[in-house]
């Protein structure tokens, strides 16, 4: 009897130490992600939008973009950070934070334009979850998302000779 229970907690015991080295632990939206052995690991987002470190848990600094960051849809932590992992909504936790104000639903729109076939980067705040459409093309040269013209949440940039006027449509998360 006592055999078979201490074979039974060398099983579980077992089972715990080989279990993945990167664990998301869903409490509502806030998940846990640990590097085990200071070595890379990644864990799955419970949740769409921003995420920020709640709380270090960890001995090893946890420092965004040199020991933890986000990469699609996932946390990854490096170099021994363990940490509890939240929802940014732009606050300080209690919901408080930064609110659009009147009017942040409107749809914008502008030129952009390479110059001389040049890189050209046209700054406007797209928003957390914007997106940007090429409305018309006002060059002779072909606009391609991805290849002449792309978006990121700072701007459009476009090159090798895309000119268009794009729309804004902003979307806060």
């Amino acid at each position: 009897m006592i055999g078979k229970l201490l074979a039974g907690l060398v099983l579980v015991g077992a089972a715990l130490f080989s279990a993945p080295q990167a664990q998301a632990q869903r409490g509502g939206a806030v998940f846990d992600c640990a590097s085990h052995g200071f070595r890379y690991e990644e864990c799955n987002i419970p949740f769409r939008g921003d995420v920020r470190l709640l709380e270090q848990r960890s001995g090893a600094r946890c420092i965004e973009g040199e020991t933890w960051g986000t990469r699609h849809g996932r946390v990854w932590v490096d170099k021994g950070c363990s940490g509890r992992f939240a929802p940014d909504n732009g606050g300080g936790g209690g919901g408080g934070g930064w609110r659009p104000g009147p009017d942040w639903d409107r749809t914008i729109s502008f030129g952009c334009g390479s110059s001389q076939y040049n890189y050209n980067f046209c700054q406007v705040d797209v928003g957390g979850g914007g997106a940007v459409v090429l409305q018309r093309q006002t060059s002779g040269t072909a606009c391609i998302e991805g290849r002449t013209w792309g978006w990121n949440r700072a701007g459009v940039w476009v090159d090798k000779g895309c000119s268009g006027e794009f729309t804004i449509r902003r979307r806060w998360r």
